[in-house]
């Protein structure tokens, strides 16, 4: 019979060796990952132009059915824009001009004109979108929406 060689290793080859492989995945996890940095895009802050800041009177809400949020004017000239989903389960809402209010038509959570909860099921305040004024007009991140619990006069944006 043919005899079977077993290559005997010594302690130090294999610490050797078990240094070798540690290293090899290290310099491959490194690679792949300078890799997937240089894929990601860099985001470019891409910002919705509502408008002159004149267009718009004190107290008024506007809607922006396009880019889906309300920009509420309020009456010391702030500017606060609200989200039209519902936090409750995301149903698209209106505003009553009557009520002075915002409703759901999905399960009837309504929301006063700063965005604060006034019915439930929904437990938390419209989320609100970033605000830059610049040169007299209006812009507003609309990719960048921010959960809110209520409203905290801090959130307005003033001119």
């Amino acid at each position: 019979m043919d005899e079977i060689r077993i290559k005997k290793i010594n302690r130090r080859k294999f610490i050797k060796r078990l240094i070798v492989i540690i290293l090899s995945f290290e310099v491959f996890y490194l690679l792949l990952a300078t890799l997937s940095i240089r894929r990601k895009k860099v985001k470019q802050l891409i910002l919705f132009e509502a408008g002159d800041i004149s267009n718009f009177e004190n107290g008024q809400v506007y809607l922006f059915s396009s880019s889906h949020f309300f920009l509420y004017r309020f009456n010391d000239g702030g500017f606060l824009a609200m989200l039209n989903k519902c936090t409750h389960l995301g149903c698209v809402i209106s505003y009553s001009e009557k009520n002075k209010r915002f409703d759901c038509p999905c399960h009837a959570s309504s929301f006063d004109i700063n965005g604060d909860v006034l019915s439930s099921p929904a437990t938390r305040a419209l989320d609100i979108l970033p605000i830059v004024i610049d040169r007299g007009k209006i812009y507003v991140d609309v990719d960048n929406p921010i959960h809110r619990d209520s409203f905290d006069i801090s959130q307005l944006k003033y001119a």
